[in-house]
């Protein structure tokens, strides 16, 4: 080896990466910071009630609400649950069939933009429950008053976002799309409609919460089963806990739903989510 060699320098070592403090892994790690503050909630609800000896019928700790699920059968359970989602689906349904036309009808042309976008507020301004009597009254007792009640309920924000989103469409490839002939229906689905996916599911997840309000309504309204009969016949019978067990069927049917919706945009249109939530 000649004298000029030398000899070979080990790479220096790597910095050791930051040691993340507990509130930093609590944000980071996902689901962590809603769980522990939902289970905060509850002992501090539990813990309050308990010290100030709050009577039942005003608010029952969670533990006896626990006891509202034991004190009604799981197939009754069942019953009054698929009660309200074949409603509120049912709903949604119909929501989502007549919106679509309206908004392309409402982004396409500006004569029916301004001759039915106000129809549309008047109507979405209408007390829903006020109208709800009338509906039972005209259309029966059956599950079609209650999908036209849900439908009111839950199309207003599908008719905003998705023609929001179709109006979004950059001018350009418009412009294009016409300068190459392209018809109508391609300039619609393979244009407009990828452009609008992002506003769209944005008013579905909206949608389909309300959905299930709506159903609620109804149930108030005129029904013989759905949670929301249930939670009415429960108060009237002071069955505190029972009541608030339907209730938190009732919002973990919606998380339910609303998690499905974001789930079906996840799996299929992963390109509409930002990066960091594909």
């Amino acid at each position: 080896m000649s004298a000029d060699a030398q000899p070979a320098t080990k790479p220096a070592p790597a910095p050791n990466a930051p040691t993340l403090s507990f509130t930093e892994r609590l944000i980071r790690t996902p689901g962590a910071l809603p769980g522990l503050t939902f289970l905060a909630v509850l002992l501090i609800w539990e813990f309050g009630t308990r010290v100030f000896h709050v009577p039942t019928y005003v608010l029952p700790a969670p533990s006896r609400i626990a006891t509202g699920f034991d004190a009604v059968d799981p197939s009754r359970w069942l019953q009054h649950v698929w009660a309200t989602l074949r409603v509120a689906l049912l709903g949604f349904g119909v929501a989502i069939l007549i919106s679509l036309p309206i908004a392309i009808g409402l982004a396409k042309s500006r004569f029916l933009s301004r001759a039915l976008y106000p129809l549309l507020v008047v109507i979405q301004s209408v007390p829903v429950v006020a109208v709800a009597p009338i509906i039972i009254v005209v259309l029966g007792t059956d599950d079609a008053p209650r999908v036209v009640i849900t439908f009111m309920i839950s199309f207003f924000p599908l008719v905003v976002s998705m023609t929001t989103g179709l109006m979004a469409t950059p001018p350009e490839l418009i412009e294009l799309s016409r300068s190459l002939r392209a018809p109508q229906s391609r300039e619609i689905s393979q244009i407009r409609l990828p452009y609008a996916t992002p506003y769209i599911f944005s008013g579905l997840k909206i949608s389909i919460t309300l959905s299930v309000i709506g159903a609620v309504v109804a149930e108030f309204v005129a029904a013989e089963k759905g949670l929301g009969y249930f939670i009415q016949f429960s108060t009237s019978m002071f069955k505190l806990p029972q009541a608030w067990a339907g209730l938190v069927l009732l919002v973990a049917l919606s998380l339910a739903l609303f998690q499905s919706v974001g789930l079906i945009q996840r799996l299929f249109f992963p390109w509409s989510l930002p990066k960091e939530r594909r």
